[in-house]
């Protein structure tokens, strides 16, 4: 199996259904209340949940692009700065929707367009603070890029619960609902 065909139905899954999270906290919380979720924290020295969805989505998109010798989209460097500026402004909802939907068109794009990805290829991941991390391709997927994707999203998920949206573990796995097997579902 290749790299990309386990990375890219993650990232298209997960997205999507952050992004339908968000629609339930708009509906949930009208009137531009919602808004304020963007701002809230899980901890205190963690970030901001706007800083979560745009660290989500980067996390997609440096995936993709690191595994195919690419060079990053300015759109990275857009949500970095965002995210660690979400303090001061975190945007709206569909802002951080728009943001989603962006990224998805980015990865989207890159499959179209995608190589064969080298498992064993040299990634030599560097860090902001000067730490370099020598990987080959699917450690790097394995052991990098797969979990700080997911950090962001459960994080979100989890921000998104603890203020009292409304979300279940239907809506984090609402991808597996077109595997279910007819009659199984379980009455209300």
């Amino acid at each position: 199996m290749k790299l990309l065909d386990i990375l890219v139905p993650t990232y298209v899954q997960m997205l999507g259904a952050l992004s339908e999270w968000l629609a339930k906290a708009e509906v949930q919380m009208p009137g531009g209340e919602a808004d304020a979720l963007l701002s809230k924290r899980l901890s205190p020295d963690m970030f901001p949940l706007s800083t979560q969805i745009r660290f989500a989505c980067v996390q997609a998109q440096e995936g993709m692009c690191r595994l195919q010798g690419r060079d990053f989209p300015d759109t990275i460097d857009v949500l970095l700065n965002e995210g660690r500026n979400a303090t001061e402004r975190p945007g709206s909802i569909a802002d951080a929707r728009a943001r989603i939907s962006e990224a998805l068109g980015v990865v989207k794009g890159l499959t179209a367009e995608a190589a064969q990805t080298d498992p064993e290829a040299p990634i030599a991941h560097a860090l902001p603070n000067g730490m370099i991390f020598d990987l080959t391709a699917k450690q790097y997927a394995r052991d990098w890029t797969m979990p700080q994707f997911y950090f962001h999203i459960i994080i979100a998920y989890a921000i998104l619960r603890g203020q009292g949206i409304d979300l279940g573990k239907a809506d984090f796995v609402a991808h597996m609902f077109p595997y279910l097997r007819p009659g199984t579902m379980p009455a209300q």
